[in-house]
């Protein structure tokens, strides 16, 4: 079964590439990455998603997101040594790579017509689902349509929380924090009954040591959520560059492998069907791509 995302590759490929190999933007692409033999790469990652991209003080930035983002920039050229990291709160990806502050953006970051607007997208990398994170006591709730009457907690400028609302549950009570570590101590506190976000975020929360027994992944994921890397508008060569990169480490198994060496231990599995035949978007217009696929 093919969904939108296996699809997406192959609407107007030609066209597309073809634009692109013409086009003052791609000519005039700001991240090259040719250019890696002297220049730095400031790659934006999350801080407080643990098993993704978690990082204390001068400490070394871990997580999946963070292997994968070394691991395209190796294939694009760069050693770890030019990599600049920056944390990149999800309310602030888009102004981030609008304003220059960062190159490109691995930051569980889901490819969406609305993002598409202001940034480019390459990949994506991996699909994740949508979920729920309770109380490791609560057995009432285990789908969307249970937190009907309930308070449900998520990061500001993320989408998963209105997903809910809009879709399984119009008279949940959202509540917005600034991170993940915020909704974690409202739902330990009492303050909120569940907490929603991608099933590879819960699941890395859920594993963290000062949460050990305390909360569980509902595990009914509900939505399908393209992982991508967040690049400027106008950065067609550099999307074609981490595009190949992210089809040469899922072809070798590379990113399987660190899906694996981040998750360990934690009782998390991909959705296989989504994850073996991801393709790829192309670059160029990811907006009008979308559209056409919503057509069909």
């Amino acid at each position: 079964m093919k969904t939108p995302w296996m699809k997406l590759a192959a609407i107007g490929a030609g066209s597309l590439l073809a634009m692109t190999a013409c086009s003052p933007s791609a000519q005039e692409d700001t991240a090259d990455a040719e250019d890696a033999d002297s220049d730095t790469i400031t790659v934006g990652i999350k801080y407080d998603q643990p098993g993704l991209g978690f990082r204390e003080g001068d400490n070394d930035p871990t997580g999946f997101d963070v292997d994968v983002a070394k691991a395209v920039l190796s294939e694009m050229g760069y050693e770890e040594d030019q990599i600049e990291w920056e944390e990149s709160p999800t309310p602030q990806r888009e102004n981030m790579l609008e304003n220059g502050q960062v190159d490109m953006i691995f930051a569980t970051y889901s490819i969406t017509e609305e993002r598409a607007e202001r940034v480019d997208f390459a990949g994506p990398y991996f699909m994740a689902g949508q979920d729920i994170l309770v109380r490791a006591d609560d057995e009432d709730i285990t789908g969307p349509e249970d937190l009907n009457g309930r308070n449900l907690c998520s990061v500001s400028g993320s989408t998963p929380a209105q997903n809910v609302k809009d879709m399984y549950a119009d008279e949940v009570e959202l509540v917005e924090q600034d991170g993940y570590t915020e909704c974690l101590t409202f739902l330990q506190s009492g303050q909120v009954d569940a907490v929603t976000t991608d099933d590879i975020i819960l699941a890395g929360l859920a594993a963290a040591d000062e949460y050990a027994d305390e909360f569980k992944v509902v595990g009914n994921p509900f939505s399908e959520e393209p992982y991508g890397v967040g690049l400027p508008r106008d950065s067609d060569d550099t999307c074609e560059s981490v595009n190949e990169a992210i089809e040469t480490l899922r072809d070798d198994g590379t990113i399987d492998e660190l899906l694996a060496d981040n998750t360990e231990g934690v009782d998390y599995e991909a959705n296989a069907e989504l994850n073996d035949d991801l393709e790829v978007i192309t670059c160029g217009d990811v907006a009008g791509s979308l559209d056409e696929d919503q057509e069909e």
